[in-house]
């Protein structure tokens, strides 16, 4: 089944724009399946290049105006898919854009990273970013009626959503895709940009974060238990989070010493991903972790969904040494909090005292199963 994706069409918009397109999202996720629609439309008017080619990576390499004018000549469009995989991409990128009248770059990466941190040449002013995450509920919104979302449900808190699982018909063929994907291509790009000491302790990390999901993480304990100093297990969470993996949720504050502000909390993009890290593919009348699958899937897809209609607010969580806390808390730029509280079951929940009496123009929201899809959706 082909699921149309939201980026494509606004990657589309851009197109004719000087400017250079930079499509982010962990592999496997359908970047390259969006660039090569673009081109089969597009035809003799684009340039597709495959940054993981040494052969195009050294064209790439020669740093001159005169060999980007001639390698894109006729050409309005440059798609570089894997751009990351080519050593000092951004600088090659803004003398392209910079040089090269008339063109479109786009270019694909598993990370975020390296363009960024690698290349001492940013491209502000010069780049549109667009992230690409698992296929969101937003998008199969398009193709399912209410009834058909709500029978596939289970499904994608188990399974998530990554595009293959679509073309899998039996439950063991995307067991098995999802333990590969844990397995050889998640950290392939961490592990070849990175100074990593392995495999293995970003893997025993990412598992003892799928274990404690919608709970504080403590770098210190998480460091103890791997053998780490803090500052690496910082490092590494941020470069996890950097490659679309997981992402955080800090404590809410305005200072109130009651607030819990410092801790974090830790989620992944996928809950097939977080499924397979923990080897639990069970079905829900045989889980207790279903009020942490939930929390997770639809803080996932309310973010997918805000950053696929370009709302930015920042996230936070709101908790209380004392024991009270809101799963999440959206800050928009107008300083306005909208609160929201997570719960499987259609249970009443008031809002807690502390955050009614210390935050009284912030609005609260039970979302649940009745409600949930307007959220992440409408």
């Amino acid at each position: 089944m082909d699921i149309p994706r939201i980026i494509e069409k606004q990657i589309e918009d851009e197109l004719g724009k000087q400017k250079v397109v930079m499509l982010y999202g962990t592999r496997r996720t359908g970047k390259t399946t969006i660039i090569e629609n673009i081109a089969a439309r597009h035809g003799d008017d684009v340039l597709l290049l495959q940054g993981e080619d040494m052969q195009v990576a050294g064209l790439l390499q020669q740093r001159t105006i005169t060999n980007y004018i001639q390698l894109t000549k006729g050409k309005k469009i440059v798609i570089i898919d894997e751009a990351q995989a080519i050593p000092e991409i951004g600088k090659i990128l803004k003398l392209m854009i910079d040089n090269v009248k008339a063109i479109t770059i786009i270019a694909t990466g598993s990370s975020s990273f390296d363009p960024v941190n690698h290349t001492g040449e940013p491209l502000v002013g010069r780049n549109i970013v667009y992230h690409l995450y698992p296929i969101a509920q937003v998008e199969l919104s398009a193709l399912e009626d209410r009834f058909t979302t709500l029978r596939n449900l289970e499904q994608r808190l188990i399974y998530g959503g990554y595009p293959e699982l679509w073309h899998l018909q039996h439950q063991q063929e995307q067991e098995s895709y999802l333990r590969q994907m844990v397995n050889s291509y998640l950290l392939k790009d961490l592990l070849t940009l990175e100074n990593v000491k392995g495999a293995g302790v970003l893997y025993k990390l990412l598992q003892m974060l799928a274990w404690q999901v919608g709970g504080q993480a403590s770098t210190t304990e998480l460091g103890n238990s791997l053998q780490l100093n803090k500052v690496t297990v910082e490092r590494y969470l941020d470069l996890l989070a950097k490659a679309f993996i997981i992402f955080p949720l800090t404590g809410y504050s305005n200072n109130l010493r009651k607030e819990v502000s410092k801790s974090k909390k830790w989620y992944f993009y996928d809950n097939g991903i977080r499924n397979a890290l923990i080897n639990n593919f069970s079905s829900l009348q045989s889980r207790n972790d279903i009020g942490q699958l939930w929390e997770q899937y639809i803080l996932s897809e309310r973010i997918k969904h805000n950053n696929y209609r370009n709302y930015q607010p920042q996230y936070f969580f709101w908790r209380t040494y004392d024991g009270q806390e809101i799963d999440l808390i959206e800050l928009d730029n107008k300083q306005h909090l909208q609160a929201f509280e997570c719960k499987w079951q259609s249970q009443k929940v008031k809002i807690p005292t502390a955050f009614a009496k210390a935050y009284p123009d912030a609005d609260f929201t039970l979302i649940n199963q009745d409600n949930y899809l307007e959220w992440i959706t409408g």
